[in-house]
């Protein structure tokens, strides 16, 4: 197969032919037809996680068909249009028994804790448990943008946040994940406002819902500004980026009994931020995690695209080749690209 590929954390990836993925009893081989690049592969990439082992293969947002099912596999087979959640469960565990297997307790995710999707081939374990079918009306590009940002900020937004129409919602960070989270928070009935250092994605965060912006920049206080703007403070609050300083003002930004969802990862340095514990305790702030989403709960957002209250879409910037990827891939950490880009020609 295909694959960019590196034997060093923050060494320059190559382009590389490596020999094709096998199915287990239990799984699959995917061809790639689309993956989207995360800002965590770039984490991945640098070392900040320590399930990769090297060498490696990175890339965890896809979609593609099936070639190859193995022997123990029921509900998929060759031929089959599909994408897959980035936190795949091993389906027998007490928490994928209980529906959870976004935190499995023997979780893998492709392109960290096995070889990824940067590549036109890939496999993916347990298919009958992790799998999502893909509906003909959503293209692969679509739907690989879906597995990481888009997915993860529907269950932060609708499970862990709770959100309902007319509250308010600070989103931190108008990258993948925080515009999504602004699309969904506008698609049910909240007032989605945008927090971000560009004003180019600032504009185009109300394109996609924002009813207000704050450029962390221009205001001496992130958390004052945003109650200013609600009255009293947000109803919820997502760090969509992932720093000490956007996780610190999600929950500062709350009003009482409000709920912070910290979905950008907070991983080496910025591992042990500091938040304000006071606030939590007097406030009685909630505090959540968001990690992926099950292959069950596709079927919601699925339909929310197929009625058209969501057009996930609209948030690509950019398809590119395997090897534009590369440099890509490098320069996340300070790429002010908008929207997702997405490797669609391998």
């Amino acid at each position: 197969m295909k694959a960019m590929y590196y034997e060093a954390f923050g060494a320059t990836p190559e382009i590389r032919t490596l020999p094709d993925p096998t199915p287990t009893r239990g799984g699959v081989v995917i061809k790639v037809e689309a993956t989207g690049l995360c800002r965590s592969d770039w984490h991945g990439w640098m070392g900040h996680d320590p399930d990769i082992s090297l060498p490696h293969v990175p890339g965890h947002e896809l979609a593609g068909i099936v070639v190859v099912a193995g022997r123990n596999v029921g509900r998929f087979k060759a031929g089959d249009r599909v994408t897959v959640p980035f936190v795949s469960g091993c389906g027998h565990c007490g928490e994928c028994r209980s529906g959870n297997q976004q935190v499995c307790e023997e979780q893998f995710q492709p392109g960290f804790t096995h070889w990824g999707s940067f590549a036109d081939h890939v496999a993916i374990d347990h298919a009958d448990h992790n799998l999502v079918p893909l509906p003909e009306t959503v293209s692969f590009a679509t739907a690989a943008s879906l597995g990481c940002r888009f997915a993860t900020s529907f269950r932060a937004v609708v499970d862990q946040a709770r959100v309902t129409g007319g509250e308010w919602v600070a989103v931190h960070g108008c990258g993948g994940v925080g515009l999504s989270a602004i699309m969904i928070a506008a698609a049910l009935g909240a007032n989605p406002i945008a927090i971000d250092i560009s004003e180019e994605k600032l504009a185009f965060a109300r394109d996609m819902g924002a009813v207000a912006a704050v450029n962390a920049r221009q205001v001496a206080d992130v958390a004052e500004a945003v109650r200013e703007i609600t009255g009293g403070g947000a109803h919820a609050s997502i760090d969509a980026l992932g720093s000490p300083v956007t996780c610190f003002n999600s929950i500062k930004n709350l009003r009482r009994r409000g709920r912070h969802v910290q979905v950008g990862l907070m991983l080496g340095e910025h591992a042990t931020p500091a938040i304000p514990m006071a606030q939590v305790i007097g406030h009685e702030l909630e505090i959540y995690g968001s990690h992926g989403m099950q292959a069950w709960r596709y079927d919601a957002m699925l339909t929310m695209m197929a009625t058209g209250k969501l057009k996930p879409e609209r948030l690509i910037g950019r398809e590119i080749s395997l090897e534009d990827a590369v440099p890509a891939l490098m320069a996340m950490d300070t790429a002010t690209d908008l929207g997702i880009s997405v490797i669609t020609r391998f």
